[in-house]
């Protein structure tokens, strides 16, 4: 917070800027141009109108709805020990500390310093030391010396509200980076199970190839069947290992990809065993939007504190305009001649205090060049943040119509199993009672194939709809109070007294 200004330093503050009013640098209308958008002005399609009527938020712990015990502990122990997650905290860790950087220049600064020297005083008829020539001494001093700034157009602690405006931005960055964590996890799961679902169906049309096979054989033997019935039987076989082996490297390497996510080498990964994802319940959304659901956005917070720190950068700029008053002195003992600590004494002691002003008269365009860039920084940033609400929007719009497209796709890829199977098991009946070909049961086993196939990555896809909404949503990290004010974020305006030197 801005600290209270002396009241009884501003007369003199004033004079000082009235004595240097005709040598100050006018800002020559430089002002930020960029205006934010407020989400409730943007648009909303019937995708988000409709979802609107249910009134849930994302909770925190978001994966647990997929019911997998295994898949909370790795999400657990990817948030404790990614490195990812360690870079985010560090980078926290770093803004705050850059925080208190700022905040000290606004504390009272004391610096000391010694110097104990033995000096030899050289002789010159000229310009010689006098009594000291041809002599060697001790030429020592110790000194206190102070400053304090008395800040009175707020340099300072704009400076160190914009160091914690991006405490904050680097905060809701880390929270950022956690929900993506979580997400990459997740839909890594949701592969695994996936490979594993696939697995299941290859080794199962492995199977009844084989028993094709075997009854081809029999057939054959039973001289009702012929050899071209049993090389049809065959041939599939070589590539339906192929596909098995494939799945299993597919397996493997999803295995390394959450070990990897989670911080862990390749043997953790190798431990896990196999998903047993579920997703009963279907998720909720926020009875208002969008406002207050983009706000729960951690990049839609971290972009807004973005903003808030580039206007106190303009604040810091148009400070630069003013006349800078410090209150400086200095505390010390000082001697040439005499023993080693004999300036310490109290006859040596001296000291000085004042103010120091200095007044800004020509700087070749370093001072509007300054405010420039701020204004600048602080426009890129109202994009930023726009482009990030629209964006934003965007995403959760089109995870919308995901979630209710896999949830129309599932029903239809079952019936398309369903009657897959039904013809399957009609062909074999006739296969065996000798009322078909073999042809016909190969073609009916691929259909069933296919659609099982076409199941599992619906179901799949349908889990990880799931997951990207909530992430759209912000995957329950609500920033809580963790947000910037209107008034924060708002441009400042060009003082009062700057816009008299532009006229």
């Amino acid at each position: 917070m801005p600290r209270r200004i002396n009241r009884a330093l501003l007369p003199l503050s004033v004079l000082a800027f009235s004595l240097g009013l005709g040598g100050c640098i006018g800002t020559g209308g430089i002002a930020p141009q960029g205006k934010a958008l407020e989400a409730n002005e943007l648009a909303t399609d019937e995708a988000i109108a409709h979802a609107a009527r249910d009134a849930n938020w994302p909770t925190a712990q978001w994966w647990q709805a997929y019911g997998d015990q295994q898949l909370n502990r790795w999400i657990d122990l990817a948030v404790q020990g990614s490195p990812t997650m360690a870079m985010a905290a560090a980078r926290v860790r770093q803004a705050r500390s850059m925080a208190g950087v700022a905040e000290a220049a606004e504390s009272l600064q004391i610096n000391g310093e010694s110097t104990l020297k033995r000096h030899n005083w050289p002789t010159d008829q000229f310009y010689g030391p006098g009594e000291l020539a041809n002599s060697t001494t001790w030429d020592n001093n110790a000194a206190l010396g102070f400053s304090y700034a008395l800040d009175l157009w707020g340099r300072e602690s704009n400076s160190t509200e914009r160091a914690v405006d991006l405490a904050h931005m680097s905060a809701a960055e880390a929270r950022q980076a956690q929900l993506e964590l979580q997400n990459n996890i997740v839909r890594a799961y949701i592969d695994l199970s996936l490979h594993y679902a696939q697995r299941d169906i290859v080794a199962a049309t492995l199977k009844q190839q084989q028993q094709i096979l075997e009854l081809a054989q029999k057939r054959l033997n039973g001289g009702i069947g012929t050899h071209f019935e049993v090389s049809q039987a065959e041939t599939p076989l070589p590539e339906t290992h192929r596909q098995l082996d494939a799945l299993d490297e597919e397996i493997a390497l999803s295995r390394n990809q959450i070990a990897a996510l989670a911080g862990k080498g390749p043997g953790a990964g190798a431990q896990l065993q196999r998903p047993t994802l579920s997703l009963g319940a279907a998720l909720k959304l926020p009875s208002a939007l969008p406002a207050e659901l983009l706000g729960q956005r951690p990049d839609v917070v971290a972009s807004r504190w973005q903003v808030a720190a580039q206007a106190r950068g303009i604040e810091v700029a148009h400070a630069g305009f003013y006349p800078n008053v410090d209150l400086v002195g200095s505390l010390g003992y000082m001697a040439t001649g005499g023993g080693a600590l004999e300036f310490l004494t109290g006859k040596k002691l001296n000291y000085n205090v004042g103010p120091a002003i200095s007044l800004p008269i020509f700087d070749g365009g370093r001072l509007r060049a300054e405010l420039g860039e701020a204004s600048a920084g602080y426009d890129i940033a109202v994009a930023h943040y726009n482009q990030t609400l629209v964006n934003a929007l965007k995403n959760i719009s089109d995870q919308l119509i995901r979630r209710e497209s896999m949830d129309k796709q599932q029903t239809f890829a079952a019936e398309s199993v369903a009657t897959a199977q039904k013809t399957y098991d009609i062909a074999m009946i006739a296969y065996q009672r000798g009322l078909t070909d073999y042809l016909n049961v190969l073609n009916a086993q691929t259909l069933l194939f296919k659609q099982q196939q076409v199941q599992q990555q619906v179901q799949a896809a349908r889990l990880s709809a799931h997951a990207e909404l909530v992430t759209a949503l912000g995957g329950g990290l609500g920033a809580g109070k963790d947000v910037p004010t209107a008034e924060q974020t708002a441009a400042p305006k060009t003082p009062a007294l700057l816009q008299a030197l532009d006229h």
